[in-house]
């Protein structure tokens, strides 16, 4: 009797090592951005203590990793681009060891071979950052906005990070972190961690991020940096000069991560805080774990354009709670977070609102599939990057379509069952990273459920596997958006005079700049402008769709405005979007190439590289 309970033991436990064995090698995942072998030996926690020098533009220090040593092998590889590696060493006595950097692979740097025992858990590397880390974005004190004091920030989406950090640098190895980090005693530290919302005497801060995030969502700032709390989970860091205004704009802020609360699950996070950065920041926003990093540019001074917070709070769910395992499953992140930006505003701003952001998005989406050509691989939801920059991926389109699926799922099964589905999807798979095949399987098992005549409803391959839009795509309608197309309709005849009391909303006025007629001339254009004042008035949206029909259509009035909005800013996807129309032409790519070379010292690497790409 004993034997056999032994046995049976014996290969009960032989069956859970099995399952186990198996589990672990159906999500492991290869990732062709990244030179580690994590199913080999993975990093697990990191020890970061690094001081900032903004005389040398660099970060010097040592990052000392956790690791699972899971085959018991010799070695365990990382990611590095531009680094300065010094020394490496193991364990917390510090043994040397060897180490060896591989070839180097364009936009990926090297991957860097450090040679361990079986029984090693920590590596030691101590390291020097260049001027040529792409995730570094340093700023002399003309290129901020109080005119003080420098900056430092950090940008490491996609696959940056690893110019800042030696790591594992994939979307799909996840760690927990402290820091330790010294800068110039006039300036604050702040990371995608608990931060402190003061400076102190000494320049030395540290930090902790106790929740498992992939490597791309470490973020470090330091500037001449205040605080001012919104309520007692949210609040803002700003330059001086930008505090009172960014707080006063972001008001809502507590009020929608309640919204978001309601609809998916509790925040897990602890503090949601957003960081007001100078111009040069690349994107509207950066979803960095307790930390968002926001562009100026959202600062209209009426709160028109705070529906981007919604986004960049939606990742805190999916993105950074539910994140995507490789570059090529972007629209995980994208598209779910399009998505719950969409439910977050229309709990915020009423659902006329959300209609008429629906109708936006929706020609935004059929633009970028026309540009692409709907045939293009890349106008799929899951795309292949293999061999090239991620940062390719990084279109509207897993935006647009991404958000066009879900609600198309919506659609099929109703509102109240995809709001249970997609918060138990969440739940399911918290600090995790997974792919668009898991996320395939979690679908069918939970609201498919092999019911044929649901999954042709939702042609899910179509929508994932294939280019261009598919035919069971959702209509979208909003009435203020019907009355709007009238108004383009007998403008002409009517007159222009008082059109800017009944076209009042920045989704409105971008509807309206976005829809006028293809045949406007330079003088119709030249009227609107007086009844709007857009090249002067206009908040940051309105003023880049403007633009755009100002190249167009030959408006030479809003030139200089054009030109100072280029040279104002480094959002890469606004001012690519003026500089395409201004290739369009010889003489508009000429004045692109005078301009850029103005705009260059000021842009972010990120912004400078697209930009220089399209003016060869």
């Amino acid at each position: 009797m004993k034997k056999t309970c032994l046995l049976i033991l014996f290969l009960s436990v032989l069956a859970c090592q099995k399952k186990e064995t198996a589990e672990t090698a159906a999500t492991t995942v290869k990732d062709e951005h990244t030179f580690a072998k994590p199913e080999l030996a993975v990093v697990k926690h990191l020890d970061l203590d690094v001081k900032v020098d903004f005389d040398t533009q660099t970060l010097t220090g040592k990052a000392s990793w956790d690791i699972d040593n899971i085959s018991k092998g010799n070695e365990i590889i990382f990611d590095e681009n531009t680094l300065e590696i010094t020394k490496v060493t193991l364990g917390d006595e510090e043994k040397e060891t060897k180490f060896e950097l591989g070839k180097e692979v364009e936009f990926h740097g090297k991957a860097l071979h450090v040679t361990i025992e079986p029984t090693t858990t920590k590596v030691n590397i101590y390291y020097k950052t260049s001027k040529d880390a792409v995730a570094l974005q340093w700023l002399t004190p003309a290129q901020t906005a109080d005119k003080k004091k420098p900056f430092l920030f950090s940008q490491g989406e996609s696959i940056w990070s690893r110019t800042w950090i030696p790591c594992q640098d994939s979307p799909g190895v996840r760690f927990t972190y402290d820091a330790k980090v010294t800068v110039p005693k006039d300036l604050l530290a702040v990371m995608s961690a608990v931060n402190p919302q003061k400076k102190n005497d000494t320049g030395v801060y540290t930090f902790k991020q106790d929740k498992a995030i992939p490597s791309y969502l470490m973020a470090i700032a330091v500037g001449d940096l205040e605080f001012q709390s919104i309520d007692n989970r949210t609040g803002v860091y700003a330059e001086p000069s930008m505090l009172k205004k960014s707080a006063w704009e972001f008001a809502e802020l507590g009020n929608m991560v309640v919204a978001a609360e309601k609809l998916y699950g509790p925040y897990r996070w602890g503090r949601y805080d957003v960081l007001v950065l100078p111009p040069s920041f690349p994107y509207g926003g950066m979803e960095n774990p307790n930390l968002t990093f926001l562009t100026p540019g959202v600062i209209a001074g009426d709160r028109s354009l705070t529906s981007l917070l919604a986004h960049e709070l939606g990742h805190s769910w999916s993105g950074n709670l539910v994140t995507n395992a490789t570059w090529d499953d972007i629209w995980l992140n994208e598209g779910f977070t399009t998505y719950v930006e969409h439910r977050i505003g229309e709990a915020i701003f009423g659902k006329k609102e959300f209609e008429m952001q629906n109708v936006i998005t929706r020609k935004e989406l059929v633009d970028n599939v026309a540009e692409y050509g709907d045939t293009n691989p890349d106008t799929r939801l899951k795309v292949s990057l293999t061999g090239r920059n991620p940062d390719d991926g990084i279109s509207l389109i897993p935006y647009v379509k991404g958000y066009a699926f879900l609600r198309v799922i919506e659609n099929a099964v109703g509102r109240e069952k995809f709001d249970v589905f997609i918060k138990n999807y969440f739940d399911a798979h918290a600090f995790q990273s997974i792919t668009t095949e898991d996320f395939v399987k979690y679908l069918n098992e939970n609201l498919i459920k092999d019911d044929k005549a649901l999954a042709d409803k939702i042609k899910l391959e179509d929508w994932i596997y294939k280019p261009g839009i598919p035919s069971n795509i959702t209509t979208v309608s909003s009435a203020d958006f019907d009355a709007i197309d009238k108004i383009q309709k007998s403008w002409r005849e009517t007159g222009l005079k008082g059109l800017n009391q009944k076209i009042t909303t920045t989704s409105e006025k971008q509807y309206f700049i976005d829809h006028l007629p293809t045949d406007i001339t330079s003088k119709e254009m030249e009227a609107i402008d007086g009844e709007f004042n857009f090249t002067k008035g206009g908040n940051f949206i309105i003023k880049r769709q403007w633009f755009v029909q100002a190249i167009r259509h030959q408006y030479k009035a809003a030139n200089p405005a054009i030109e100072q909005f280029l040279i104002g800013i480094s959002r890469t996807g606004s001012v690519m979007m003026l500089y395409k129309e201004l290739a369009k032409t010889p003489e508009g790519k000429a004045w692109a190439k005078e301009i850029f070379e103005k705009a260059k010292p000021g842009y972010h690497q990120t912004t400078t590289l697209a930009v220089g790409d399209l003016l060869k």
